[in-house]
């Protein structure tokens, strides 16, 4: 049974159940990955930037014996934002292959016709089974990435602790937990600017406003995940020459996640991009005593960042891939194959 579902008034039975499923989908799909936990779950299924929104649906076994519903067993959630609607969608393994997958994609699809969305995306991730599954279904794929993981308990600290410091004169380093400060935040948003038309095929593009940004920090926060931030000042300008992000979310406090480095073009050869990576895992260290890995994605054309973080210790882990297709073709093809 595929129903509409709403986290925000789901009980904890529910919660607990989705839980579960993912969990098990971690296991047999990325068995390295840590394991997720409720801590804001309903949270960051639920909170939403300004301008957009996320509908989902949930696919439950039938009543069980008594009357209790039976476990979630499938979740599909489209977040519709610009122009695009992205998919997410979960799959028991145990119910792999018995076209729930294809209903969940459906009645998401459906609801993004119906809202006159023209195409929708999808990260799938590589060496999964979802790569046939969404190629089957007539996505093509656009975009390319490498995730990286840094195992922490491998560092040098001591070399790192130099790296960090490898940086050229007139510039200085801050860390900023919780977000840029706020007489920061426009000099933070050009800096973000500078990569607005790079055509780097991202679902979830950055924010280059100070608002929107404001709003990306806020939505994060309500969501459980707590931001860390690294800028490299210009000291003659004020400017931020370079900054760094990493969020540590609380449903897989173990793992972190590497958010946009990005280096001014007019301050580039200075060192920053290396330094201010350094710095940043220095201050986890003792900020996130929790914290073991740190995962990364950069564009495979990335070469520079590629060799940082080669540096810092990282190491490939497999590819993360960006999938589209035109929503009409997509609906009328998964109605003419029931």
């Amino acid at each position: 049974m595929v129903r509409e579902w709403d986290p925000r008034t789901a009980s904890s039975a529910e919660i607990a159940s989705l839980l579960d499923t993912l969990n098990a989908v971690l296991a047999v799909d990325l068995p390295q990955d840590p394991p997720w936990r409720e801590s804001s779950l309903r949270e960051y299924l639920s909170e939403v930037m300004p301008g957009e929104r996320r509908i989902s649906w949930v696919a439950q076994a039938e009543l069980a014996a008594g009357g209790a519903p039976g476990p979630i067993l499938g979740q599909v959630n489209v977040l519709l934002l610009g122009d695009i609607g992205v998919l997410e969608v979960l799959v028991h393994p145990s119910r792999r292959r018995s076209g729930l997958g294809r209903d969940l994609v459906l009645v998401a699809a459906r609801r993004a016709y119906q809202e006159g969305f023209q195409s929708i995306g999808v990260e799938v991730v590589g060496d999964t089974p979802a790569v046939a599954f969404y190629e089957s279904l007539g996505f093509s794929k656009e975009y390319v990435e490498t995730r990286s993981v840094l195992d922490l308990s491998a560092v040098d600290w001591a070399e790192l602790s130099e790296m960090a410091t490898g940086i050229g004169a007139g510039y200085h380093l801050e860390f900023c937990p919780g977000g840029p400060p706020d007489d920061l935040i426009d000099a933070y948003a050009r800096a973000k600017a500078e990569v607005r038309d790079v055509d780097d095929g991202e679902l979830r593009p950055s924010s280059y406003d100070p608002q929107r940004l404001r709003d990306s920090l806020d939505c994060l926060h309500r969501r459980g995940m707590k931001p860390y931030i690294v800028l490299a000042l210009h000291e003659q300008t004020g400017e931020v020459a370079g900054l760094t992000e990493v969020v540590v979310p609380a449903q897989h406090p173990t793992r972190a996640d590497q958010y946009d480095t990005i280096v001014v073009q007019d301050h580039r050869g200075y060192g920053i991009d290396r330094a201010i990576k350094a710095r940043m895992l220095l201050e986890l260290r003792s900020a996130e005593p929790r914290l073991t890995e740190v995962q990364t994605w950069n564009a495979q054309a990335n070469e520079a960042m590629l060799k940082v973080n080669a540096e810092l210790g990282y190491r490939a882990d497999r590819e993360w891939c960006e999938y589209s297709v035109d929503v009409a073709e997509l609906v009328h093809r998964l109605d003419a194959g029931r």
